[in-house]
């Protein structure tokens, strides 16, 4: 089954899922990896309470196509190879420092308060969510200031 996911990734955006490293500044194929890996933090977060809703998906696949510019096909492809990747992983740490190794404070904290935002999706906060966000931000080596910040942005309504 995940053959046709990492030919389609390799066809349509240039994936190499096999090879490894990180380069200070990403090649395409690098990007590429940098989406699958903040993805699958992003569904480890929404795993997190053990409820995978609907309306967490759907706010995943918007981050990914408002974010990252994908179709929407293309979105939920990322999203199925992530998925894959984040059940077969042992741990966060191949996720996390591959974006702490090429990601900027600002690309950080935004993935920060787009995690708060996943977070927020359904009106509470889990006491499981909570934990995985503060994991994964101090993985990210985020300090929590600006994890508090991030927050604060997402709970603020627009003006």
């Amino acid at each position: 089954m995940l053959d046709p996911i990492r030919t389609f990734f390799q066809r349509n955006i240039a994936i190499d899922i096999d090879s490894g490293g990180a380069h200070a500044r990403p090649a395409p194929a690098a990007q590429e990896k940098l989406h699958v890996a903040a993805c699958a933090l992003l569904l480890e977060l929404a795993h997190a309470d053990d409820e995978f809703a609907d309306i967490e998906r759907t706010h995943i696949e918007a981050v990914l196509q408002r974010h990252f510019g994908l179709e929407p096909r293309v979105a939920k492809e990322l999203m199925e190879l992530a998925e894959y990747e984040r059940a077969n992983a042992i741990d966060l740490f191949q996720f996390t420092t591959l974006i702490r190794n090429n990601y900027d404070l600002g690309q950080k904290t935004l993935l920060a308060e787009i995690m708060w935002g996943l977070v927020l999706t359904d009106g509470q906060i889990a006491r499981h969510e909570s934990y995985m966000l503060r994991k994964i931000a101090s993985l990210l080596d985020l300090e929590p200031g600006y994890l508090a910040t991030a927050r604060r942005r997402v709970e603020e309504p627009e003006a």
